[in-house]
């Protein structure tokens, strides 16, 4: 019976950082804290001590909402014929230029015209 309250007891939390105005929002970490106020001292205690950061968000992790398969199935098919958008590599620009490279002059081919003969 004991067990089940200490299970019951904490609760999940994401804690998320912005460095500054212009950057990103970013997922730090996760912890565990009885309630929401002791989760944002717990973020505050084990992040903000060691970065300088401008903002916290602390975030009970039952809130975040993630796609089922069926909701990722229905993007992915949606985003599928967007071929153009991925780049599927410049492979091929090496070897064409490795190509112009060949027809370029070489150390030897330069050094040989300083031998022009004088008349």
């Amino acid at each position: 019976m004991e067990k089940q309250n200490e299970s019951n007891f904490y609760r999940e939390y994401e804690v998320f950082s912005k460095k500054n105005e212009k950057s990103p929002i970013q997922h730090q970490f996760s912890l565990l804290a009885p309630n929401d106020d002791m989760a944002l001292n717990m973020a505050q205690e084990n992040f903000m001590r060691r970065e300088k950061v401008l903002d916290v968000w602390v975030v009970p992790r039952n809130h975040i909402r993630s796609m089922n398969s069926e909701e990722r199935l229905q993007w992915t098919n949606r985003l599928d014929n967007k071929d153009y958008r991925s780049t599927k590599g410049y492979g091929y620009l090496r070897k064409k230029w490795s190509e112009k490279e060949q027809g370029m002059l070489d150390e030897k081919e330069i050094m040989s015209w300083k031998e022009v003969k004088k008349s």
